[in-house]
């Protein structure tokens, strides 16, 4: 079991691409279920996560029933179920992020990402639309809190892979530290490291190379998440203060908490003109000490 703080603070909305826009219409909407997580005094959630995303069982939960489009291109559905050690599906979970569960779906080379927010039928189904440009070996990763039977919560991470039948080939990881999906760009700035605080620094920019006015997304200005290239672990960003609004770009500043050194895959996530970007970056972490 693998067991880490859980510092994502902002989720995103249903993407369309590795790097493109969209306009959902429920980027910014709460689920009708009550009563969100608690916050530390720094704004991280209260309660710790379990799972990368790379184990579909932790601390007697399972990822189940996992079913995704039977073709590259072919409109459908992903579903899934959570489920608990004796069998039974969980039905009870707790709006983190304005949202009860946010699930990623992630060929396994990173060249395609999706984040989407499914739904849950009476039965304890989660599903959503998906349609996956290509063939490859995919990884469906759900992210929840839920109640157990003793009203005890459990905040958690839980991956499952399979596969789009197809032709296909591992695509290589660009180097660029910087991303530009022809409207927005992002580039990341200074040495990241690990350690339990760490610092990532992204600067967003216009396509004219000018400063981007964010909109909000989910109540909030950004979101980043990744996934480590080696072995597809996903890892979280906590922003750190408001955005700073130069003559150049716009600064976001997050706080980070990598394990492990190595090459990451991040997408940055941000609101411009009421289109949602999803720009990729590649990210080195450098080996450095770790926090207390």
């Amino acid at each position: 079991m693998r067991l880490s703080r859980f510092v994502v603070a902002l989720l995103a909305g249903a993407l369309f691409a590795a790097s493109g826009c969209s306009t959902s219409a429920d980027d910014d909407s709460v689920d009708s279920q009550p009563a969100g997580h608690t916050h530390a005094a720094d704004g991280s959630p209260a309660t710790l996560l379990v799972g990368d995303g790379t184990q579909s069982v932790e601390v007697g939960y399972q990822l189940a029933e996992v079913r995704v489009p039977g073709g590259a291109g072919e409109p459908g559905r992903v579903s899934f179920k959570i489920k608990r050690y004796d069998g039974s599906t969980v039905r009870d979970f707790k709006v983190e992020q304005t949202k009860r569960l946010h699930l990623y779906v992630v060929r396994t080379d990173l060249a395609v990402y999706r984040h989407l927010h499914p739904t849950m039928s009476q039965d304890g189904t989660w599903s959503a639309a998906l349609t996956l440009p290509k063939a490859g070996n995919y990884r469906v990763v759900a992210q929840f809190v839920a109640r157990d039977e003793g009203g005890n919560s459990d905040h958690l991470m839980l991956g499952s892979t399979t596969t789009v039948p197809g032709a296909w080939t591992r695509e290589p990881l660009p180097k660029s530290r910087d991303g530009d999906d022809g409207t927005v760009e992002v580039a990341a700035r200074g040495t990241v490291t690990v350690g339990d605080d760490g610092r990532l620094e992204l600067e967003v920019r216009d396509s004219s190379s000018g400063p981007v006015d964010l909109g909000s997304y989910l109540g909030s200005s950004a979101h980043v998440t990744g996934f480590q290239t080696r072995t597809g672990a996903a890892v979280h960003m906590h922003p750190l203060g408001q955005p700073e609004v130069n003559r150049d770009a716009t600064r976001l500043r997050f706080h980070t908490e990598f394990e492990e050194p190595g090459d990451y895959r991040i997408f940055v996530q941000v609101r411009v003109d009421g289109f949602l970007h999803t720009v990729p970056v590649t990210l080195t972490v450098r080996s450095g000490a770790r926090g207390s």
